[in-house]
C-alpha cells in the first residue's frame, strides 16, 4: 500500500489537483522552431518572455543529465537546448518542458524578426528625416508626395492609359497612404450628458 507524507491516501488527489491548478496558471506558450540531432530550439510566445520565467525553464533543463547546454535569448524568446541525441532524449525534453508548464502551440502573435528589423530601420530613417528638416516633414509626408508626383508624371507622359500602372492607381495609393499614415480620428462628441 502506498502512503504519502501526509499519512492519508485521500489527501494525495487533492494535492495533485492543487499542483495542476497552480501549474495551469503558469502555462507558457512555445513553439519548436528547430529540431536537429543533438539540438532543439524553442521560441517562447511574446507575453511569456520574462527573464524569470525563461531562466527558470533553462535552469530546470540544465539540471537534466541528458542535456549538455542550454542557451537563452530573452529578447527573441529563444531557448536553445543541446542534448546527447539518444533515442528517448527528445521525448524526455518535451516531458520536462510540459511538466514546467510549457504548452507547444503555433505562436502567431507578435511580429517576426524581419518585420521588427524593417520597422526599426524605417523608424530610424524617419527620425533622421525629421531631424534634417527640423520637424517640418517626415516620411509620412514624403511617401504620399512621391506617389503623387509619380501619378502626375504618368498622367503627363502616358495620358489616360489603362494598361500597366495607370495614373489613378498611383493617385489612389498617394491618397490612401496619406490617410493611413496620418490616422484620421473621429470627432469627439460634445455631449455633456
Amino acid at each position: 500500500m502506498l502512503t504519502n507524507s501526509h499519512g492519508s491516501l485521500t489527501e494525495m488527489p487533492k494535492i495533485i489537483q492543487q499542483a495542476a491548478l497552480s501549474n495551469s496558471s503558469k502555462r507558457i506558450s512555445a513553439k519548436i522552431v528547430s529540431n536537429t540531432p543533438g539540438r532543439l530550439r524553442l521560441r517562447v510566445a511574446l507575453p511569456h518572455r520574462e527573464n524569470g520565467e525563461i531562466q527558470r525553464i533553462a535552469n530546470a533543463l540544465a539540471a537534466q543529465s541528458y542535456i549538455n547546454q542550454v542557451q537563452i535569448n530573452i529578447h527573441h524568446g529563444s531557448i536553445a537546448i543541446k542534448h546527447d541525441a539518444k533515442d528517448d532524449t527528445l521525448k524526455n525534453i518535451v516531458t520536462t518542458l510540459t511538466d514546467l508548464g510549457v504548452i507547444f502551440a503555433d505562436i502567431t502573435e507578435g511580429n517576426s524578426e524581419a518585420a521588427v528589423g524593417i520597422t526599426n530601420a524605417i523608424v530610424n530613417l524617419n527620425k533622421k528625416v525629421e531631424l534634417a528638416t527640423k520637424g517640418e516633414i517626415d516620411l509620412r509626408v514624403i511617401f504620399p508626395l512621391g506617389l503623387s508626383i509619380l501619378a502626375v508624371r504618368q498622367l503627363l507622359a502616358k495620358g489616360l492609359q489603362f494598361e500597366i500602372i495607370p495614373w489613378y492607381v498611383l493617385a489612389w495609393y498617394a491618397f490612401d497612404s496619406f490617410i493611413k499614415l496620418h490616422g484620421v480620428s473621429k470627432p469627439q462628441s460634445t455631449n455633456n450628458g
